[in-house]
């Protein structure tokens, strides 16, 4: 994936009145989740804009509330692209991805992020987008190649997710069409259904057409 640095402060005062002004100040509150799982009660230290989430089993996540300018996730939120991130909030530096992003119905503007830390011990679920490559067989009996999946969710290392997926249709057929289970790919697990299509190629009326006249002859 490609790097994306960005910059917070971290949030102490919370609530929707305090989100409603900072918004009006062009500054979207956000929270980053998957940090440091601790015993419970939690006795240790917490920097600013941290709290001690309860979790199942006596356990508590470290969860950081903080704000980002709505600048500095533009090329983020609106690309098609996927980011690792060099989070920095106040003193607090590490690696996350934005797992959602909320949106207002009426405006569209930027209501909430949510991130989550991540490392190279923990395996994490990303939607990654596809690309199709090659020219299927079918396309050129007359079919018209069409993209079912988007996105796929990929389970890996961060560091492991690449920016796409590629999927190779060369020997896609006409009428034919690739699964999730049909794919592999290297240090990934591909959580959606097996039996999801990811790709297909669909019979045209002049590709019908043509395979009515050939049995025809």
């Amino acid at each position: 994936m490609k790097t994306f640095k960005l910059e917070g402060s971290p949030r102490v005062n919370l609530g929707k009145k305090e989100s409603k002004s900072l918004r009006k100040e062009n500054m979207i509150p956000a929270v980053l989740n998957g940090g440091k799982i601790v015993e419970l009660p939690y006795t240790g230290e917490l920097k600013e804009g941290e709290k001690c989430v309860a979790l199942k089993d006596g356990k508590g996540m470290i969860v950081t509330d903080f704000k980002v300018s709505t600048e500095a996730v533009r090329k983020l939120i609106y690309t098609p692209d996927i980011f690792a991130i060099e989070l920095k909030i106040g003193e607090k530096e590490v690696m996350a991805v934005l797992k959602d992003a909320q949106f207002h119905p009426v405006t569209g503007n930027i209501l909430h992020l949510d991130f989550l830390e991540v490392s190279t011990e923990k395996p994490i679920v990303m939607a990654v987008p596809v690309v199709l490559e090659g020219h299927a067989e079918g396309v050129k009996a007359g079919g018209k190649l069409v993209l079912k999946m988007r996105r796929l969710k990929a389970k890996a290392i961060y560091t492991n997710i690449p920016e796409k997926l590629v999927v190779n249709v060369e020997s896609l057929g006409l009428g034919k069409s690739t699964y999730v289970g049909d794919l592999k790919f290297d240090g990934i697990e591909l959580i959606n259904p097996k039996e999801a299509v990811v790709c297909s190629v669909m019979m045209t009326r002049a590709a019908a057409a043509a395979a009515a006249a050939a049995a025809r002859k």
